[in-house]
């Protein structure tokens, strides 16, 4: 079982079938991906009747891949995938009638990795889902990256600030405060984001207490 907090790569999927979530969100009782899911040899681990319950059912059974059959996705179903791709990011395909690009496009920036419109065939099922999960992998590298890139700004932004309060306490020049914060660092084995925080504590305690 798959425990971690995204699908199985590629690699790993081929020798352990893939954890399917099916979402029947069509006016059927049967929903159309099941047959077709079941022939291609997957497993479905679950099909509740509707999406609306969608962020709690990815959370209980920690899927690989979330599937929705879905005749025209309406504004519930696509607030509920943008939920589920903030807070537990999962590869999602949408097997559905609507035509509309309009449509495709809002499902596209809710989460959706592939929007499949023409009718569904077993032997389709295998391609539509490696496309989507190669996707969805590049999209969380890219999200990751600027995560990274906004927490580097953020940290430095914290630095000169910690700087410029040290050079007023210390009325020393921008060089010796910022070489003043790495001594500390290196002696105490600290980042000097960590430093530049305790710098910040402090001016704010010496303020608060003037």
């Amino acid at each position: 079982m798959n425990n971690s907090r995204y699908p199985l790569p590629p690699k790993e999927a081929a020798a352990h079938p893939l954890r399917i979530l099916l979402i029947n969100d069509t006016a059927k009782k049967i929903g159309r991906l099941k047959s077709a899911l079941l022939k291609a040899g997957f497993a479905v681990i679950d099909e509740p009747g509707s999406s609306l319950n969608l962020p709690e059912r990815v959370a209980a059974v920690r899927p690989d891949v979330v599937l929705i059959d879905s005749e025209s996705p309406g504004r519930d179903v696509l607030e509920h995938i943008v939920q589920v791709t903030r807070e537990q990011p999962r590869p999602i395909v949408m097997f559905t009638d609507e035509h509309d690009p309009d449509v495709m496009r809002r499902a596209i920036r809710s989460g959706v990795s592939a929007y499949i419109v023409e009718g569904i065939q077993a032997e389709r099922l295998q391609p539509i889902l490696d496309v989507a999960m190669v996707r969805f992998e590049s999209e969380q590298a890219l999200r990751a990256e600027l995560q990274a890139r906004e927490a580097q700004l953020a940290e430095r932004k914290r630095i000169e600030l910690a700087k410029g309060l040290l050079m007023k306490m210390k009325q020393c020049n921008e060089e010796e405060a910022y070489t003043l914060m790495r001594r500390q660092a290196m002696g105490r084995q600290q980042k000097l984001i960590q430093v530049a925080e305790q710098v910040i504590a402090m001016s704010e305690l010496l303020g608060s207490e003037g």
